[in-house]
């Protein structure tokens, strides 16, 4: 295992002692030069949830770290209750959305976490989701060796802490209660990599 890093339970790789990362607004403002890259992103994202969920009905959604808020944008077109949490809250969630300061302040449909999850510092509470289904997205972490993990781009010393591959990712869902219904890197078709494996991972998972 690369210095500064352990696995831990579940398969995880985590980092160890991570130092305080700025998310400001700025941070956020990176992903408007997307501009129509990131809606279409947005539409992915949604199109892969509902694909999932067949006729299962959604009346609410979180979005977890919203950034700018494209996937709210795309989800408000068919979503009543749009809402949206972020570590900053210097970026307004879009119109016909809500900021909640906390994951946990009701109960939603959905909770979503696109390129979130692996940015906290302590993901245990997700167990404790007030939530029908989970959908993450995140980097894929295949860690062929050290020397690989060293060098992928996706390692971002901390501002990624955790690294999920497959397997780990549906284990650690396990133990917080929730099944997963579909995994996939459908992402891929947008977020190119820069090898002949996965890129980003993707799963929805039904609470038990």
């Amino acid at each position: 295992m690369l210095k500064g890093y352990e696995e831990v339970d579940y398969g995880l790789i985590k980092q160890l002692d991570p130092k305080p990362f700025d998310y400001g607004f700025e941070y956020s403002n990176n992903y408007v030069k997307l501009g129509v890259l990131g809606l279409q992103m947005a539409h992915l994202r949604y199109g892969f949830i509902r694909g999932a969920l067949g006729d299962v009905k959604i009346d609410s959604v979180l979005d977890v770290g919203y950034g700018n808020g494209d996937f709210l944008k795309v989800a408000a077109k068919d979503i009543s209750g749009c809402f949206g949490t972020d570590i900053s809250n210097e970026y307004p969630v879009p119109p016909d959305c809500s900021f909640v300061d906390r994951v946990d302040s009701q109960h939603y449909d959905l909770i979503t976490f696109f390129d979130s999850l692996e940015h906290m510092h302590d993901i245990s509470f997700v167990e404790s989701l007030k939530c029908s289904f989970v959908c993450i997205s995140l980097p894929w972490c295949h860690y062929h060796s050290d020397e690989w993990f060293d060098t992928w781009k996706h390692r971002k010393p901390d501002e990624h802490i955790w690294h999920f591959n497959d397997k780990s990712l549906v284990s650690y869902m396990d133990a917080m209660g929730f099944d997963p219904l579909c995994i996939s890197n459908i992402e891929d078709v947008i977020r190119k990599g820069v090898d002949s494996f996965e890129n980003i991972l993707t799963g929805v998972f039904k609470k038990r």
